[in-house]
């Protein structure tokens, strides 16, 4: 799979808020603000996975038929993927 610009835009974006939560750990930020965005980063994580998740099906869907295979055993993995992220 190719990741594309937005993709890697997302994983450089929590990145940031990741380095932003140790700073406000640092200055000994009120927990509830640090818990307020390390939420917000786990969330950011689980949309990530979707999408590259999805993305990936679709392609993979789609080289599948092309070759006249079933593509029940790719679904299945997927949903694997996704189940095993949360």
């Amino acid at each position: 799979m190719e990741y594309n610009d937005q993709i890697k835009n997302r994983v450089k974006r929590m990145e940031g808020q990741l380095r932003g939560i140790l700073k406000m750990m640092e200055e000994n930020k009120d927990c509830k603000e640090v818990i307020t965005q390390l939420s917000a980063v786990r969330s950011a994580v689980d949309r990530t996975v979707g999408v590259i998740v999805s993305s990936n099906l679709v392609e993979c869907v789609l080289e599948a038929e092309e070759r006249g295979e079933n593509t029940d055993e790719l679904i299945k993995e997927a949903v694997n993927l996704l189940v095993k992220s949360r």
